[in-house]
């Protein structure tokens, strides 16, 4: 077994603004694992604000024994022998992950999709994102999402209300709104979530601090919109966590360590009764194509990357009326430009 990595800077088609920073770019890291002449793609996602990078990326990816692995996979033990290389480092983890999927699944000659059990009939629209902007560039970026028939929307700021105001005066499509914590007096954020009801939005991401789970718990009961955690979901063990607090949760891989955590995660939020969004970082068609593989399997999706960047290395996946078309490739059914 082979394991090859190349660092890669994927740039954004417009500047990316939510409520605490804003980013051009977006660090990933491409590794590819062969094994019996197949090769598994997977990558990285990097974000600022998770504190993963190229260089650290690399320092773990240099610690990993690839000699000690054997197929069949045992995805489990493979998950928990990464954990003990170093804590955190979830998205260079995702990314080993993702491509040892997309092995299994070239080896066994199925889809990954059909072998974490999804149907593809089942699967929900995905949103297209749009950052906080100027009201000239909102405008143009809700063109942009022509095709889609839902927008995210970011929102945590004091503009909030000028800016649905603004995508508004130009579509009726369904909203979902993301704060990333930017909210912070209860008394405002219910008020604002009847107020967002009122203008279709139909799910709000991560409102205030993923460390105060009290005020989270207390606009989820109040709220007339599901409440969903974000940033306070990472793994597996924050999913019984969220029960009570939140509406449900959005899983997103790079932050669950990859596509077997993520199963047990949705696994787990079912049990509780938690409904279940499956998100994305800025990310190619890679890590778009592991976050399918289970998206059927969510109530809601957001799995909009290769969209918004100018130089993803891959083919698109196919896209139409609003929703992603599964192929029946083996593994991922990731394909090279």
């Amino acid at each position: 077994m082979e394991l090859t990595y190349q660092p890669y800077e994927l740039q954004l088609k417009h500047a990316f603004t939510i409520a605490k920073f804003s980013r051009t770019s977006t660090p990933v890291m491409l590794v590819q694992i062969s094994h019996e002449s197949k090769t598994g793609y997977g990558e990285a996602s990097m974000v600022p604000y998770m504190g993963e990078s190229h260089q650290s990326a690399a320092e773990f990816l240099s610690k990993v024994d690839i000699r000690q692995f054997s197929y069949p996979f045992d995805f489990g033990a493979i998950v928990n022998y990464l954990d003990s290389i170093a804590p955190g480092n979830p998205a260079i983890k995702a990314a080993f992950d993702i491509a040892l999927h997309d092995l299994d699944g070239k080896l066994k000659k199925q889809p990954c999709w059909q072998l974490l059990g999804s149907n593809p009939a089942l699967m929900p629209v995905t949103s297209f994102t749009i950052g906080i902007d100027t009201p000239e560039m909102i405008i143009k970026k809700v063109k942009e999402a022509e095709g889609f028939k839902v927008i995210k929307v970011k929102l945590g700021r004091d503009t909030d209300k000028e800016l649905i105001t603004t995508i508004r005066s130009v579509t009726d499509v369904p909203l979902y709104v993301d704060a990333n914590q930017g909210w912070s007096d209860l008394q405002q954020s219910l008020d604002m979530t009847h107020w967002l009801h009122e203008q279709g939005v139909q799910l709000i991401e991560q409102p205030m601090l993923k460390t105060d789970p009290d005020s989270n718990a207390w606009l989820t009961e109040r709220s007339p919109i599901p409440i969903i955690g974000d940033e306070a979901v990472q793994r597996f063990e924050d999913v019984e966590k969220a029960k009570g607090v939140y509406t449900g949760i959005n899983i997103k891989l790079m932050k669950s360590a990859g596509l077997y955590e993520a199963k047990r995660m949705i696994d787990k939020a079912r049990e509780l009764d938690l409904k279940i969004m499956i998100g994305c970082m800025t990310e190619t068609s890679c890590a778009a194509l592991a976050g399918l593989a289970i998206a059927p399997q969510a109530d809601w999706v957001d799995l909009d990357g290769p969209f918004l960047v100018s130089n993803n290395p891959y083919v698109m996946p196919e896209f139409s009326g609003g929703k992603y078309i599964l192929n029946h490739d083996p593994g991922l059914g990731l394909r090279l430009s």
